[in-house]
């Protein structure tokens, strides 16, 4: 079907709206493993206590940003891929891929180093106490030293959705969550007796608390990222750069690219179009980050019990805005491929389509956030005053999901035309002019539940400005 988009074919509601759930599943899937990633990492180490859960929590801010700031930076480079594959370019997609290699290994390695010069002192600068914050900086360096590799399975996961292939990249992240299982079951706690069927069995373990977290999940991420890059290379139709794919498509064609090492450096245009696309986003994303940071700043005031909670019910959230995410992620592929092809009624079309789907589907999901939200709690962590300040703020946070689905998905529209700028600015200043005045004004009498009111106000006005945005139609104007 996006073979229709491409060939100029018109679309009827209905192929758009088949077109638009292929896409999503498989995308909900995707971000549905990584959140899962993250409660099983939650989940674990809340079973060692109250101390290890604030660890974990008083730096998981912090390494979003590395995250985010390292997944923003491949983005210039997928987009560009997907509005060649809509001009059915595929050579020209090939060595933006390329290039993208080059330059997103050499970002995470910069990101790398910074984060394990400013690993130490970290905890102490976000007011962690003595007792967490060894435990955090561990935590914390575990992380940023894989940031080369992990950079490359955003990239490959990018390029696989750019091309339309959404269920690789989903299958793929739903094995890493299992990886993920199970590293973590061996490396987190002590070696232990289990009865099975009456038998007493020996499980090892590594016992290795906060540390085994991190490595388990860095090690599931290892091992998607060399495979998610393997198929996008040596398997990928459109994409691939080596193996007999290439081979084969190169004596169908006739064809000849420039193979050499040159072709892996990456060209002026395509960078120049690739921090575009990727600055303001990695410039959105930092302040965000940064905004979150002093979120947690705010907390940490509050208590370990508050830090806690905080960290567990922005992992529980999660799972809520995790289709909105999805879908947003087929929105770029979607509205991509039509602007590449020259389709910018298909692109708007797409737009309309997949943010009114995201806000139905993220309605129906804060409904279950607010019936499900005490249990929820009751799984990540077994601390009775952490499970109630945390379902009081999951509750709050449930009545903000729809106009949150309207910004994650516009966005997701937007930054499939390669239009970063504004709305990148869109979003941190919301979050800086907005949420963190509120919550610094609200923390100090309503607690944990003035932070999560904070927050619940400015998602809402941040959709509505989305939503205007996305009828005012000027991005389409904006595009690369």
């Amino acid at each position: 079907m996006l073979k229709l988009i491409q060939s100029g074919a018109p679309l009827t509601f209905r192929q758009r709206l088949l077109l638009t759930a292929k896409l999503s599943w498989p995308a909900i899937m995707a971000q549905l493993s990584s959140i899962m990633m993250q409660y099983i990492d939650a989940a674990m180490v809340g079973r060692l206590g109250a101390d290890d859960s604030a660890a974990v929590g008083l730096v998981s801010t912090s390494l979003w940003l590395f995250w985010g700031i390292c997944s923003a930076a491949t983005v210039g480079f997928s987009v560009q891929v997907s509005h060649r594959i809509g001009a059915a370019d595929y050579a020209s997609a090939r060595g933006v891929l390329r290039q993208g290699i080059t330059a997103s290994l050499a970002f995470g390695m910069l990101m790398a180093l910074i984060g394990v010069a400013i690993a130490s002192p970290l905890p102490g600068w976000l007011g962690g106490t003595a007792e967490v914050n060894h435990k955090a900086t561990v935590y914390f360096m575990v992380f940023v030293g894989a940031l080369p590799l992990l950079t490359l399975n955003y990239l490959g996961s990018a390029m696989l959705r750019a091309s339309g292939n959404m269920k690789t990249a989903g299958a793929l992240n739903v094995m890493m969550c299992l990886l993920d299982v199970i590293f973590n079951y061996f490396l987190i706690f002590p070696s232990r007796e289990v009865a099975l069927c009456g038998i007493d069995v020996m499980i090892p373990g590594a016992g290795l608390g906060v540390l085994g977290a991190a490595l388990g999940t860095v090690c599931a991420e290892v091992v998607t990222a060399a495979l998610v890059m393997w198929y996008a290379c040596w398997r990928q139709e459109d994409l691939a750069i080596f193996g007999k794919v290439s081979r084969l498509r190169k004596a169908l064609s006739g064809s000849v690219e420039d193979r050499s090492r040159r072709a892996f450096i990456p060209t002026g245009t395509v960078l120049r179009n690739a921090l575009k696309v990727s600055a303001p986003m990695t410039l959105e994303h930092a302040v965000i980050c940064g905004a979150q940071i002093m979120v947690t700043v705010i907390v940490a005031p509050l208590g370990v019990m508050a830090i806690a909670a905080n960290a567990f019910a922005v992992t529980a959230e999660a799972l809520c805005y995790m289709p909105g995410y999805g879908i947003g992620d087929a929105a770029t592929t979607l509205v991509g491929q039509s602007y590449g092809a020259k389709r910018k009624d298909l692109a708007r079309q797409f737009g309309y389509l997949t943010v009114g789907l995201g806000m139905a589907v993220m309605t129906v999901m804060g409904v279950i956030l607010w019936l499900c939200a005490p249990a929820v709690m009751a799984l990540l962590s077994p601390v009775a005053d952490i499970q109630v300040l945390g379902t009081s703020a999951l509750r709050i946070e449930a009545w903000a999901e729809p106009m949150f689905a309207a910004s994650i998905v516009a966005y997701g529209v937007m930054v499939g035309v390669g239009d970063t700028i504004v709305p990148a600015a869109m979003n941190f200043s919301s979050i800086w002019l907005v949420r963190l005045p509120i919550a610094a004004l609200l923390a100090p009498s309503m607690g944990l539940d003035g932070v999560w009111l904070a927050m619940c106000i400015e998602l809402c006005f941040r959709g509505t400005i989305f939503l205007w945005r996305l009828l005012k139609g000027s991005w389409l104007k904006r595009g690369l």
